[in-house]
């Protein structure tokens, strides 16, 4: 098998490139090198089509929730028309197209996991943007999997766990939004199980299709950020700031840019049932990332 992987750089692309590497040829492109930049499809494409993959994996996206606000011909231009583009390319090779969503699809109403075939209406123009994306996918016809998944982080790149372990070294109080509901999903998770769906569908084309993809169990962000300190102070770690520093307000008390759902939970039925298998609960993803990101730091 023969398999592009797009956006390796990044914290998700970062650990597909581990998971996909033993399914076979992996060529692995990154934004800064040659043919691997959404932003120039020309030079991408030919990139592609050269290599001839069985697989393209598109995790690269524009992801700045806020920013998107105000720059949404980029947001629409890397998540919406590119992937559009992608899928072309790949019903030109007979190849599977494998791609990243979000939760960020819906407008967070009520308090019920959103399943698949739930009617999208997303608040933002990074959800706008992504939808765009799986839309252009699902009209072009050809094989693909999207994967919409949630609340993502990892061993590298930005995310809510590096950000709150920076500032409980600078900081002893701290205010968090305690009404958004939804999973932390770490990228080792999502990489795993894609390479589990990708040696599926090798032998089952009949899985082709949209799936949500999310670590089990719930959690809001104000609860998951006092369980990341927990750990670190389980560990023994020196932190200016306790679990008791947090403090839980509204969405309506901290506005932002981009308006955010408060209801980002996900129905992961259909991929369970259709891959054989069981994601694990939230916590134990959390935990393992933040052990790894304060191992060897003085307690």
């Amino acid at each position: 098998m023969k398999l592009v992987l797009l956006g390796a750089d990044g914290q998700l692309g970062w650990d597909l490139r581990r998971a996909l590497a033993p399914l076979g040829q992996l060529l692995a492109l990154s934004r800064t090198m040659e043919g691997g930049d959404l932003s120039c499809m020309t030079d991408m494409a030919r990139t592609i089509r050269q290599f001839y993959p069985d697989v393209i994996v598109n995790a690269a996206a524009y992801t700045a929730v806020d920013l998107a606000e105000s720059q949404p011909e980029v947001a629409h231009a890397i998540n919406g028309r590119a992937p559009g583009e992608l899928a072309e390319i790949a019903c030109g090779l007979g190849a599977w197209l494998v791609h990243y969503s979000t939760d960020y699809v819906f407008d967070g109403s009520g308090n019920t996991p959103w399943r698949e075939t739930d009617a999208p209406r997303p608040l933002n123009v990074y959800g706008e943007s992504k939808l765009e994306g799986e839309q252009a996918i699902r009209e072009s016809g050809c094989r693909h999997l999207i994967f919409r998944t949630s609340w993502v982080f990892g061993r590298r790149g930005n995310n809510f766990i590096r950000t709150i372990l920076r500032l409980a070294d600078e900081r002893d109080f701290m205010r968090i939004v305690d009404d958004q509901i939804g999973a932390p999903t770490g990228a080792a998770l999502l990489a795993d199980a894609s390479a589990h769906a990708i040696r599926t569908a090798a032998h089952r084309p009949g899985v082709n299709g949209l799936y949500n993809l999310a670590a089990s169990g719930e959690t809001s962000w104000y609860d998951y950020a006092r369980f990341i300190i927990d750990i670190a102070e389980k560990q023994g770690i020196r932190l200016k700031l306790s679990a008791r520093g947090i403090s839980p307000v509204t969405t309506a008390e901290y506005p932002t840019p981009a308006i955010r759902p408060l209801n980002s939970r996900l129905d992961t039925h259909r991929f369970t049932e259709t891959f054989d298998l069981r994601l694990p609960p939230w916590e134990s993803g959390v935990a393992s990332t933040v052990t790894e990101l304060l191992d060897g730091r003085s307690c």
